[in-house]
């Protein structure tokens, strides 16, 4: 018999990757999959473009509605994994690109609405009971601002 849990509770390799999958199918738009991704109790851990830390983004529907705003951006916006997650007991981390069409509504950006964008980030992931219960996102903003002339 094969025990799936590492004694202290934490994900095997499978698990992992198939919570990443989940993971990478809600960035990419099915927002509906957000309960099945984070615990009620996430909480987000990055610098937001309104000053805040993170704090302000909670559980499933905090993380929907941070997701639905940026999608709002760049509607068509794909992520896609560049490097193979590295996972060590509760923590994933992952290396990512993103590209897709802005829409408009960017604050500060002069770029014309249609301007193909393309950045990278890293996510690192804690996972409790099965899901992510913390969310630390680096985000390469400065070439995404770059490319729509956010000044």
């Amino acid at each position: 018999m094969t025990n799936t849990t590492t004694p202290s509770g934490t994900s095997t390799r499978g698990e992992a990757h198939a919570l990443l999958d989940v993971w990478l199918r809600l960035w990419n738009g099915d927002l509906t999959l957000a309960p099945d991704a984070v615990t009620p109790d996430f909480r987000l851990h990055a610098a937001l473009l309104d000053g805040g830390d993170g704090s302000a983004v909670r559980g499933a529907d905090g993380l929907a509605a941070w997701i639905g705003q940026t999608r709002a951006a760049f509607p068509d916006l794909h992520f896609a994994i560049e490097v193979a997650p590295l996972v060590d007991g509760a923590f994933t981390s992952v290396r990512w690109t993103a590209g897709g069409t802005y829409a408009g509504g960017f604050p500060g950006a002069e770029a014309a609405p249609g301007t193909v964008v393309a950045f990278t980030g890293t996510d690192t992931l804690r996972t409790h009971d099965g899901r992510y219960a913390e969310y630390w996102v680096n985000s390469d903003m400065l070439h995404l601002f770059a490319q729509l002339g956010v000044r």
